[in-house]
Parts: structure tokens; C-alpha cells; sequence
């Protein structure tokens, strides 16, 4: 190998070198705090809530996750996990509150809580899903101050930005969801159906046969067509088979 291929490779393998240590610090930093991962953020969509469980306690291991719902939040269900047990914590409200549906409720759930059937080791992540009914507030952040218990120590991940304020300048941020605006229905595909298929079904309602009896004449034209070819074609053959009988009865009596 020559010494510019050298260089060469040497400095790709510095690029590639440098690049993984980023990756490696930037996963380092995601893996460093409780954060959700939404599947939606829709106003009044049922969306699924990941959180992520990060490092436990500088070496110990994670025992315990106490997620707090926000006050815009009735209920949440939490997805199974086989490495921990989940139970709902209910909260009775100081008045009824009423529903979209015109229902009023007294109480609502206001904490899940898992625990871990075994500590969850520092050195791995894991991730708890609860799925919930979105509010119709888009633009509101909705914060899930969350506690982590570990097997020595505990981490509250639960500090809310003042306005203005940097969310990543937070030691320990609560996880956090902004809710957007619910997507506008499209419809033109509706009407462009509704003006297509109503189109279709009285083309077919309106049609009073006379579509049907011009088939049946045509097809009765084809077949009389058939038949008087074939008439012809027998006079043809009959008309000659004559002529030859003919010249065979005058031959015979000539002789």
C-alpha cells in the first residue's frame, strides 16, 4: 500500500471512528431521561404513550416507575409488561366532572404505577406503553411528572419549564407531550363518491329495458341473418343438384 492510500484509509477510519463515538453520545443523551415517544399528538386521538426507562440510579437498579397523569387526563390504560406488574392509582375529584358525552365522573385515574418483578439492570433500558384519550387543547403541553424508584436512591423526573425556559436545561425534566391540531378531514374522495356512485345507481335504477330488448334484437337480427344464409345456400346446392339430374335424363334419352 502505498502512502497516499494510507492516508486514505486512515482517515476514513478516523470519519467512521468519530462518527460512531457521536452516535454512541447522542443515544447516550436520549437514554439519559424518562421521555415519551407518542404515536400521535392529535387533539382527541387515542394515542400510545412510550416511555422510555432509563439507567437506574447510578448503579443500582430500577425497582419501581410512577407515571402522575395530567389534570387534562380521566384515564390511561397501561399495555402489559412481562418484567413488571401495573396497577392504576384513582383519585376522587373534589367536584363531579362533566364529559363530552354529557356524563359526569367522580373519580379518575391519576397514577400508573409499575413495579419491576425483578430490578431492571442500570445498564439496560426498557419501555412502558399506556394509551390515552388525547384532550382537545392543541398547543397544550401535557407534562407526566414521573418517579423512578431504583434499589438504593430514586431519580423524580418531574421539573416543569417556566415560560420561556429550555426544557433541556432541566437536571431531571417531566416527560411531556404537546398536543397538535386534529388533522382536517379530506373530503374531497367523499364527494368526488357521492357524485360517482349516486351517477351509477340511477343509471341502473332508470333504465326501463330498453337497453336489454336492443340486445335481443340484435342478437334475433344476427341469428335471422344466420338462417337465411343458410336457406340460401340450400336453394344454391338444391337448384344445382337439379340441373345435373337434368343433363343426366336428356344423355339417356338420346341414346
Amino acid at each position: 500500500m502505498n502512502k497516499t492510500s494510507l492516508r486514505r484509509a486512515l482517515s476514513a477510519t478516523a470519519v467512521a471512528g468519530g462518527t460512531a463515538a457521536l452516535m454512541l453520545a447522542g443515544l447516550s443523551a436520549a437514554s439519559a431521561h424518562v421521555g415519551i415517544d407518542p404515536n400521535k399528538t392529535e387533539a382527541n386521538s387515542y394515542a400510545l404513550l412510550t416511555f422510555g426507562v432509563p439507567h437506574g440510579c447510578d448503579t443500582f437498579g430500577t425497582t419501581k416507575m410512577t407515571i402522575t397523569l395530567p389534570e387534562e387526563l380521566n384515564d390511561a390504560t397501561p399495555t402489559v409488561n412481562a418484567n413488571w406488574t401495573v396497577e392504576k392509582v384513582t383519585q376522587t375529584l373534589a367536584e363531579p366532572r362533566k364529559l363530552a358525552d354529557g356524563t359526569s365522573i367522580t373519580k379518575r385515574t391519576s397514577q400508573i404505577v409499575y413495579t419491576a418483578k425483578a430490578p431492571l439492570d442500570p445498564h439496560l433500558r426498557d419501555a412502558l406503553v399506556l394509551s390515552v384519550k388525547l384532550p382537545d387543547a392543541a398547543g397544550k403541553t401535557l407534562y407526566f411528572p414521573t418517579l423512578q424508584n431504583c434499589e438504593q436512591g430514586q431519580t423524580d423526573w418531574a421539573e416543569i419549564p417556566t415560560e420561556g425556559q429550555d426544557a433541556h436545561s432541566l437536571k431531571s425534566p417531566a416527560p411531556s407531550v404537546t398536543v397538535t391540531a386534529a388533522a382536517a378531514a379530506d373530503g374531497h374522495g367523499a364527494h368526488a363518491a357521492a357524485e360517482t356512485v349516486p351517477t351509477e345507481q340511477a343509471a341502473s335504477v332508470s333504465d326501463d329495458g330498453s337497453q336489454a330488448r336492443s340486445w335481443a334484437g340484435l342478437i334475433a337480427g344476427v341469428a335471422g341473418l344466420g338462417l337465411g344464409g343458410a336457406a340460401f345456400f340450400r336453394s344454391r346446392s338444391a337448384k344445382a343438384g337439379g340441373a345435373g339430374n337434368a343433363g343426366g335424363s336428356a344423355g339417356t334419352a338420346a341414346k
